[in-house]
């Protein structure tokens, strides 16, 4: 075997170790993120008034148009 086969069978190895397997089950941490992540917007646009949520919107229109210039 030669210096290249080598190297390619540790990254292939080094690979395989890293993904997560299809059928193992997500940690509570994971599910909680992103159960936290599906929620989150919505609460806190229903805790804002409609002022504020204008005003955020206009911050981030300009945020994003200032980008272009």
């Amino acid at each position: 075997m030669d210096f290249n086969q080598l190297a390619h069978r540790v990254v292939q190895a080094t690979i395989e170790r890293d993904e997560p397997k299809p059928d193992e089950p997500k940690t509570p941490a994971q599910l909680n993120g992103h159960k936290g992540g599906v929620k989150g917007g919505k609460a806190r646009a229903a805790k804002l008034s409609a002022g504020e949520r204008s005003e955020i919107a206009s911050k981030a229109a300009r945020a994003r148009w200032r980008k272009h210039s």
